[in-house]
């Protein structure tokens, strides 16, 4: 058998394949791997951005292995670190993750896509989410697909279960990008190297900023930026990549980021 997850490591870009045929639908042993390969990601200084993405041609991932549910593990069993997929529950994932969504992706893929800062999908990519049809809820995806489209457009993809080929996730702004089959990776890898020789601190504050402001008030948010409460905004403060950033700019010339 081969390796329901595979990694590829190039510089500070970490690629992540699910390779589970026929559908890189996730259990919980896979759950678990992915959750251990995104905490050593996270916690790897040498590591910037990430790329996930399916096996095949097919399908990105059609979420929980519904196989195993049948045959008895229960949906709130333990997924490992990270809960379900690796990422959605990681604390502190504080660096860019890019999703290539080469198929179709549902359910909990849909949930991964979502637990990512970019999403480029194939024009054949397809998106829904069908667990009504199979008695469950689509737990985060309840909580996240209201906040980032529509509420009613996110209400009917809950409620019915309905597929949204890629130009019509495109068109509600959950999709970034539509490219062709056999440009998607191209295209991934070019974003992340873009990304990768970026500021790693500020990437880091920018996703610690957006997380606490989704469950606060501006104001609130704001003045936890301002008065150094969050770790990374601190951390920015202090560190050599602010003062670097400020006299490469009077310098005339691009910056050198060292992540200190």
């Amino acid at each position: 058998m081969t390796d329901p997850v595979r990694t590829r490591r190039v510089g500070g870009i970490l690629e992540v394949t699910m390779d589970r045929p026929k559908a890189n639908a996730i259990d919980f042993p896979t759950s678990r791997k992915m959750g251990e390969i995104f905490r050593d990601f996270r916690d790897d200084p040498e590591l910037r951005v990430a790329i996930i993405t399916g096996a095949g041609e097919k399908f990105f991932c059609a979420g929980w292995d519904l196989k195993a549910a049948a045959a008895g593990d229960a949906p709130d069993g333990d997924y490992g670190v990270g809960g379900f997929g690796g990422m959605q529950e990681l604390r502190d994932l504080n660096k860019p993750i890019i999703a290539a969504i080469n198929g179709i992706c549902c359910g909990g893929g849909f949930e991964i896509a979502l637990s990512t800062d970019m999403i480029l999908a194939a024009e054949h990519a397809t998106f829904a989410l069908p667990e009504i049809r199979s008695g469950t809820v689509a737990d985060a995806a309840s909580i996240k697909l209201p906040k980032r489209i529509p509420y009613h457009i996110a209400m009917d993809m809950l409620f019915t279960g309905r597929w949204l080929d890629a130009q019509e996730a495109n068109r509600w702004g959950f999709v970034n990008e539509i490219l062709p089959a056999d440009k998607l990776m191209e295209r991934a890898w070019e974003l992340a190297r873009l990304l990768e020789s970026g500021p790693p601190l500020v990437y880091a504050a920018i996703k610690e900023v957006v997380r606490t402001a989704e469950g606060s008030d501006f104001q609130t948010a704001m003045n936890k930026i301002t008065q150094r409460q969050l770790r990374t905004v601190d951390i920015l403060y202090s560190s050599e990549d602010q003062l670097e950033g400020a006299v490469a700019f009077a310098e005339k010339r691009d910056p050198i980021w060292k992540g200190k």
